[in-house]
Order: structure tokens, then sequence, then C-alpha cells
């Protein structure tokens, strides 16, 4: 536990504000000992390409059992500290939760607050104290847990996603999430509003074409490409596959 509880410490001593901990996201254990092999300090696993994987759909279309199962073999894969994408608790108690995220050895979590059985953002007292259950738990059973609380304001297209996002942000810190996630904020004004508004690490997306430099200069602590490093292997495979059925060199990218 002593050694876990060492990687959670390094996890969030890794989210700086303008040094961000950049997250290629992986999908298993190949995926996570090339991103290791490339030199970065933690990993972490993205919900959409695990399940993808499965063949199975996203927000929690694929069994618990089979993602955790699927979490644990890229932590068994490396050395650095993993965080894994539990999106939005598979409905489990957060005893429970905690308990098994500690078990496959994972040193941090993706909570989200959307409920999937109804598509809807969870009432922001409600996803506060589920927040706060999670981090009881942790402390009770002596497990040190980087949350990284979603807020899907942006996803959900509320009528003022940046000022949703901050009462949401400032809420879930309360409680004990360690940084923040207003997954699908672009724009460089709303990712600055975020920043100053929230006291606390801030994770932003990286879509094609980012930026990462101008991420750094607005403050940014976390970067995530969730799906996109599982889709670029797959368009790799696609055009080799294409060119095999042509009689071109399947090798010639």
């Amino acid at each position: 536990m002593t050694d876990r509880n060492a990687k959670a410490a390094r996890l969030r001593e890794l989210h700086r504000p303008g040094e961000p901990l950049l997250l290629p996201n992986v999908w298993d254990a190949a995926s996570a000992k090339i991103v290791e092999e490339a030199g970065h300090p933690a990993i972490a696993t993205a919900s959409a390409a695990i399940a993808a994987m499965l063949g199975l759909p996203d927000h929690e279309g694929a069994p618990a059992e089979e993602m955790f199962a699927a979490a644990a073999r890229v932590i068994r894969a490396v050395e650095v500290p993993v965080t894994v994408d539990a999106e939005a608790g598979y409905g489990l108690p957060a005893a429970e939760l905690v308990d098994r995220l500690a078990a496959i050895g994972a040193v941090g979590c993706n909570l989200e607050d959307t409920d999937h059985r109804t598509d809807e953002l969870v009432e922001v007292s409600a996803q506060a104290d589920r927040i706060a259950a999670v981090r009881d738990a942790a402390t009770a059973a002596g497990v040190d847990l980087v949350v990284n609380a979603r807020a899907d304001v942006f996803v959900a297209k509320v009528p003022d996603p940046v000022a949703e996002a901050v009462e949401r942000g400032r809420r879930y810190l309360e409680a004990g999430a360690d940084c923040i996630y207003p997954i699908m904020v672009s724009a460089d004004e709303d990712i600055a509003a975020l920043v100053k508004g929230i006291p606390g690490p801030i994770n932003t997306n990286a879509f094609p074409g980012v930026d990462i430099a101008r991420l750094a200069e607005l403050g940014v602590a976390r970067v995530s490409f969730g799906p996109m490093p599982y889709l670029m292997a797959l368009e790799t495979l696609k055009g080799m596959a294409n060119r095999l059925l042509a009689g071109e060199d399947p090798y010639d990218v």
C-alpha cells in the first residue's frame, strides 16, 4: 500500500498549472508500455477506447468487470502511476468503487457527473456528495486516490457552461476532488475563465490541431487525449488493410 500511495502522491504532484501533465490515453497493456517507454511519467486509460476494444458502447455500455479487468492489464504492464477512467462509477457504492480501484493498483480515477441511465447531468449537490463519499471511503481504507472530477456541462450544452462548470468545480474540490475536468471545453476565453474561477487544477482535452503550449499559457494542469490515440492506431491499420487489397505495399505509410 505504501508504494501504491507513493504513486498516487506522484500523480497528484504532476498536476502543475502551466506545466500540464500530458496523457495520451491508452486502452491495453501494449499501448501502455509504448507510452511509458516514450517517457511519460503517468498513464491514463480511456473508457471509450477500452469499450470499443471490447466491442461495446462507451458511457457504461460495457460491464464494470470487463472495464476493471482491462484497466488491471494496463496497470500490470507498467511501473508509472495509472489513473483509470471509471466513467460515472458503474453505480457502485463508494466503498466498493474504491476497493475495486485499489485492488487493481489504480492510483487515480475519473468520475463523471452524467447519469448514463438517463443521459442527464447529476444535480451538483448529489455529485458533490458522491465525491465526498469516495474520498471518505478512500481515507477509511488507507488508500490515496487522485480524483479527477468531470464536469459535463459543455457536453450537456447547458445555457451558461462556464458559470456552471465553475460552480461544479468549486463544489467538487470542496468535496475532495483533486482536479476538475470540464470535458469538451475548447475556447481560450472559456479555459481562461475556468482556470481563474476554479481554485484547483484544470484538465482539458487535446483536440486535433490543439496547441499544447497555448494550454500551458492558459494555466491548464492536465491534458487528456481521450480515444484519439486508439482511433489513430485504427486508422493506421485501416490504411494497411486497404493497401493490401489494392495490391499496394502495405507498409507504405
